[in-house]
């Protein structure tokens, strides 16, 4: 079988806490939605009646699937040795090839965005960063006959991901 998504104490809690959101709130709302459309008479020409259950289908298909995202998930640790590069940290790498600097978070996948400069820890390059020390050089391997290597400049605890949002599939 294959893994699920590997998530922080933290994601769990927040998908978690749209489920319920999604539960409680939208889904009344859907409902109600539906029926006020469907109120209107003839369906066959009522688009908000369609409309309303397309809404309503699209939520309950978001719960199935956080639902089955947390089902099947890896919970990994935010935690990380104090001179290692974890979860959440800030990691400032240098590219040898192009001779530049970047700076980017490590995070789950589901909160990876490289144009929010968020990397997954699923990631090559994030893979490659996760466990390492400032000072290290290191492969990161793009595939069996590709690659190339960063050095590892600086470390930023930053275990906080209060203010990222989990994006939405």
């Amino acid at each position: 079988m294959d893994m699920g998504e590997r998530l922080t104490e933290n994601d769990v809690k927040k998908i978690q806490a749209e489920i319920e959101y999604r539960k409680l709130t939208v889904r009344k709302e859907a409902i109600e939605a539906v029926k006020e459309a469907r109120a209107q008479g003839d369906l066959s020409e009522n688009f908000e009646y369609y409309a309303a259950k397309k809404d309503k289908n699209k939520n309950e298909s978001r719960i199935r699937y956080l639902e089955r995202m947390l089902k099947t998930a890896e919970i990994v640790s935010e935690d990380s040795k104090a001179d290692e590069a974890g979860m959440n940290n800030v990691i400032e790498v240098y590219f040898e090839d192009d001779d530049e600097t970047e700076t980017y978070k490590l995070v789950t996948s589901i909160r990876g965005n490289s144009l929010d400069n968020k990397i997954s820890i699923e990631s090559p390059l994030g893979k490659a960063i996760l466990g390492h020390r400032e000072g290290d050089r290191v492969w990161v391997k793009i595939n069996e006959s590709a690659g190339y290597y960063i050095v590892i400049k600086k470390i930023l605890k930053n275990t906080d991901d209060t203010e990222d949002e989990i994006k939405s599939f």
